[in-house]
C-alpha cells in the first residue's frame, strides 16, 4: 500500500540532512510541512533547504508562495492531499518532513470541514483586536462560544479570532463545529521522529541562529519590517529583530532573543508531539535503525 513517511521533531534537530537521505534511499520526493518555509521571500530565517539540496531530491511546498499571500493549515490540507494522491500514483513511497505541527496534523488526521471566512467578518475582528485589545476578543468568545473559550490558548489571538471569524460566519459557536475526527486517507501513514538530548539540541539552536546570522538573516527581516504587522512574519527570527528596530533593545539582545524563542519553541513542539502516540522516535544519528524501521514496516504490505 501507499505509504507516507511522515520524519517530525523540533526545530534545529535535523530533519533536513536525514530526510535528503532517506528520500534517495527509497527514491521518493520529499512534501514540506513547515509553515514558513512555504514562503520564498524568508529563506535564511526558515532554514529552508539550499539550491543543492533541492536539486538532489524533489521537493514541493519550498517557496511556492509570497508571504503577501493568504495561506493556511486548512488550504494546505486539500492541497497536499491532492497532490499526494497524483504522487501515489508513481511512486510507492512519498516523505513529508517538518515541525509544523498543525499542517502535520492536517495531512495525518484532517481538519473538520469549516467554511471559509468571508474578507469583511476578518476585517472586522482584525479591527476589534487593534481598537480594543486582548482581552475585549477573549470576552466576545467567552460570550459566543463558553466551551471553546475554556479550550483554546487565551493569549494566543490569532486562534481566537479564528472562533469569533466561525461563530460569526455560521451563528453557531465554534465548539459545535469541531468534530476531532480522525480522516480516512487513500494512503497509509508511518510516523518517525527525530529527538536528541535538551543540552545538546539547544546547542545546535544556538549554533543555527549564529549561522542564520552570518548568512544575512538580519538583512533578510529588514527587508519586511514595513510589513511586521503581517501574521505571516509575526514568527521567531523576524519578530525579536523587527522588536529591535522599533527601539525596544540593541541587536546582541535581538539575537539572544532569537535563540532563547527557538529553544522555547522546540520546547512546544515535543509537547505537541509526546501527545501523539503513534510517533516512533530515533535519534536523528539512527539511520541504518530508521531504514530498517521503515523496511520492516512496508515489506510485503
Amino acid at each position: 500500500m501507499a505509504t507516507l513517511i511522515v520524519i517530525l521533531g523540533p526545530t534545529g534537530v535535523g530533519k533536513t540532512n536525514i530526510s535528503l537521505r532517506l528520500a534517495e534511499k527509497f527514491a521518493c520526493p520529499i512534501v514540506s510541512s513547515d509553515s514558513r518555509q512555504f514562503y520564498r521571500e524568508l529563506k535564511i530565517g526558515t532554514a529552508a533547504p539550499s539550491e543543492d539540496e533541492l536539486k538532489r531530491v524533489k521537493h514541493y511546498f519550498i517557496g511556492t508562495h509570497s508571504v503577501f499571500d493568504e495561506y493556511n493549515a486548512g488550504q494546505y490540507e486539500l492541497d497536499a492531499v491532492s497532490l499526494m494522491d497524483e504522487l501515489f500514483l508513481k511512486h510507492d513511497f512519498v516523505l513529508l518532513t517538518g515541525g509544523s505541527m498543525m499542517y502535520i496534523d492536517a495531512i495525518c488526521k484532517g481538519f473538520d470541514d469549516i467554511p471559509s471566512v468571508k474578507p469583511e467578518i476578518r476585517e472586522f475582528w482584525q479591527k476589534e483586536y487593534a481598537a480594543k485589545g486582548l482581552e475585549h476578543i477573549q470576552n466576545e468568545l467567552k460570550r459566543l462560544d463558553e466551551k471553546h473559550y475554556h479550550e483554546v490558548d487565551l493569549k494566543n489571538p490569532k486562534r481566537i479570532m479564528h472562533a469569533l471569524e466561525i461563530c460569526s460566519m455560521t451563528g453557531r459557536p465554534y465548539s459545535e463545529l469541531r468534530t476531532g475526527g480522525k480522516k480516512m486517507r487513500n494512503f497509509r501513514i508511518l510516523k518517525i521522529g527525530l529527538t536528541r538530548p535538551r543540552a545538546e539540541l539547544y546547542e545546535r539552536i544556538n549554533k543555527r541562529v549564529d549561522q542564520m546570522v552570518e548568512q544575512g538573516l538580519v538583512e533578510e527581516a529588514h527587508r519586511f519590517y514595513p510589513h511586521k504587522h503581517m501574521n505571516t512574519l509575526n514568527t521567531v527570527g523576524y519578530k525579536e529583530l523587527f522588536a529591535h528596530w522599533d527601539g525596544e533593545y540593541d541587536l546582541e539582545h535581538a539575537i539572544n532573543l532569537i535563540k532563547q524563542d527557538s529553544r522555547r519553541y522546540a520546547k512546544r513542539q515535543m509537547t505537541w508531539f509526546n501527545r501523539d502516540t503513534e510517533i516512533n522516535w530515533f535519534h536523528p544519528d539512527e539511520e541504518e535503525k530508521i531504514i530498517q524501521f521503515i523496511t520492516t514496516n512496508t515489506s510485503g504490505k
